[in-house]
């Protein structure tokens, strides 16, 4: 076979450091936006994204570029970004670590519903509760008191 295909579809959620409620709707209005670019810069394809003052979900899907470097590019990225363009936000920082979820062909579709509806799923939920049931639904082992940092 001389072309390689891939299909890796992954939900990337990360919160801000301490969880803080930085994402407004104004920056909110332009961050997602901005996350768009970084992916396309970088070759990386978004499918979705959404979020809440405090965490973003976003569906990439990756076929030449390790998760950690995806991830470490969009970070990196738009941290910088806000820095420099919101003077205002210069203790802004993203948590240092993340969850990275497959999903598969078949549930792409749910997935960015569940993504575009994060303001109204966190009415009943925190992000740390949402955090946890996603990696018991993924069957990954984890110590609460290293999850937060």
């Amino acid at each position: 076979m001389s072309h390689s295909y891939i299909c890796c579809a992954m939900h990337c959620v990360f919160s801000t450091k301490e969880r803080k409620s930085w994402i407004n709707p104004e920056l909110r209005d332009s961050l997602f936006p901005y996350f768009g670019g970084v992916a396309k810069a970088n070759r990386i394809k978004m499918l979705a994204i959404g979020g809440t003052e405090n965490h973003v979900h976003l569906l990439l899907s990756l076929s030449s570029i390790p998760i950690p470097k995806a991830l470490q590019l969009l970070k990196g990225g738009t941290s910088k970004w806000i820095h420099d363009k919101y003077p205002n936000y210069k203790h802004f920082a993203w948590q240092e670590g993340y969850g990275a979820f497959s999903v598969s062909a078949s549930h792409i579709g749910t997935t960015i519903d569940y993504i575009q509806k994060q303001e109204e799923h966190h009415r009943t939920k925190t992000f740390q509760e949402e955090f946890v049931t996603f990696l018991k639904k993924h069957n990954i082992e984890y110590d609460e008191k290293y999850i937060w940092g």
